[in-house]
């Protein structure tokens, strides 16, 4: 039977399609529903509390007389209990407001936060053709032989891409300030533009010691290097190993530090949530905002530190690679590590298992220091922006670039 993707134009339209339902609609949207049931639960722990361990089947709508609870799973529906909440809430719009950017906000909030995983490599490649012999068991088409990229859009200027898309956000949450025509939104709106512009700056001189290192601007190309030569902040397999990588390690420590910190910033997590800190200004700049309004400010957030920390993992945790990769081949006699154009079908899932895993640790320590640390006042988030992170990041990019002088890489 002859291909159903016979025409490129057509395959490369369908795949790019499924990827991003997979990866978008799939992977990110849940992940987000995922990550509140993660700040409730692990929130809870720290403070040693119960947390969510039942959620309620509420039948007293239906005329009953008691709610149904469903013990023994942990509180796992509780996120889709708030999914719900949020749905069934009155979606109310105050007379007082802009109404046109009032309800614009929230989608250049979340929009944004969405577009950007467009780059981010979540896994090698998929071999679809290892499924040719079930497929065609059933009499469908056959799939192609050409293995499929586990990324949207493979841009040479990836993280380009995502520090310009995601700097939109910052119009989102100005917009919902000033519509709202309040002062404690509007406060919030001014506060996060100050904060966003401040700590951006920082956030790209950050990386910019990783492309020196690299050369290159391509994510997927950046975690195969790191796949088959160790991780930026872990080298300890393949080339790895030389003593010059370990000299500029600590560049790349220092780097991927001061990127943490930036990103915190930038997606107003505690200590730096000072665009609607709760004890200064009740809510910040969705003050005024209820129902799926608010609830696309929540998944703007979470959306933005899922991004986040997929572009950290990906940049300085090897991304989708497997840890010691080349040397547990060496031990099993079995490919861990990605061979371009011989990855099996198998190993191409255990890659974006393993990506996952990363994003999910990294999204555990938001959470960690989040319920670990206070709040810094404004101009303590300023000063610290601008007269420590800005001037470190920029040594840091000078001490690179002394450092590649003499420093082998190999």
């Amino acid at each position: 039977m002859a291909p159903l993707f016979a025409n490129i134009d057509l395959a490369f339209l369908i795949t790019a399609l499924v990827k991003i339902v997979g990866f978008t609609f799939m992977m990110i949207l849940p992940l987000v529903t995922v990550c509140v049931y993660f700040e409730r639960r692990f929130s809870a722990i720290i403070q040693d509390r119960v947390g969510p361990n039942r959620v309620g089947i509420p039948l007293t709508l239906l005329g009953f007389k008691s709610d149904l609870q469903i013990l023994g799973i942990g509180g796992l529906f509780q996120a889709a209990a708030d999914g719900v909440k949020f749905i069934l809430k009155e979606d109310f719009t105050p007379k007082f407001v802009n109404t046109f950017y009032y309800w614009l906000a929230p989608c250049l909030t979340v929009v944004p936060a969405l577009l950007t995983c467009a780059v981010l490599p979540f896994g090698s490649e998929l071999a679809i053709a290892d499924l040719n012999g079930l497929i065609t068991y059933f009499g469908l088409p056959a799939l192609p032989s050409i293995p499929v990229q586990a990324v949207i859009a493979d841009l040479n200027v990836g993280p380009l891409y995502i520090f310009a898309i995601a700097s939109l956000g910052v119009y989102g949450i100005v917009l919902a300030g000033w519509a709202s025509n309040s002062k404690y939104p509007f406060l919030g709106s001014v506060r996060s533009s100050a904060q966003m512009i401040s700590y951006e700056l920082s956030l790209g001189l950050s990386i910019i010691p990783v492309f020196m290192v690299f050369g290159e601007l391509n994510l997927g190309k950046i975690a195969f290097f790191q796949d088959a030569n160790g991780w930026l902040i872990l080298p300890l397999w393949g080339e790895g190993l030389s003593w010059g990588r370990w000299v500029l390690w600590i560049p790349m420590m220092i780097s991927f530090i001061i990127f943490t910190v930036a990103m915190f910033a930038e997606t107003n997590r505690l200590p730096f949530d000072l665009a609607e800190c709760e004890t200064e200004l009740v809510g910040g700049y969705h003050t005024e905002y209820s129902s799926m309004k608010f609830a696309l400010f929540f998944m703007g957030e979470y959306a933005a530190m899922i991004i986040g920390s997929g572009l950290a993992v990906t940049l300085f945790l090897g991304g989708w690679s497997i840890p010691f990769g080349p040397l547990l081949t060496q031990l099993t006699g079995i490919h861990f590590h990605f061979v371009p154009g011989d990855t099996p079908l198998w190993l191409g899932l255990l890659h974006i298992v393993t990506f996952l895993t990363k994003v999910i640790g990294f999204i555990l320590f938001f959470i960690l220091i989040r319920w670990s640390l206070p709040r810094f006042r404004f101009d303590q988030l300023m000063k610290f922006g601008w007269l420590f992170m800005f001037e470190v990041a920029l040594a840091n990019v000078l001490l690179t670039a002394v450092l590649m002088i003499w420093v082998p890489l190999k």
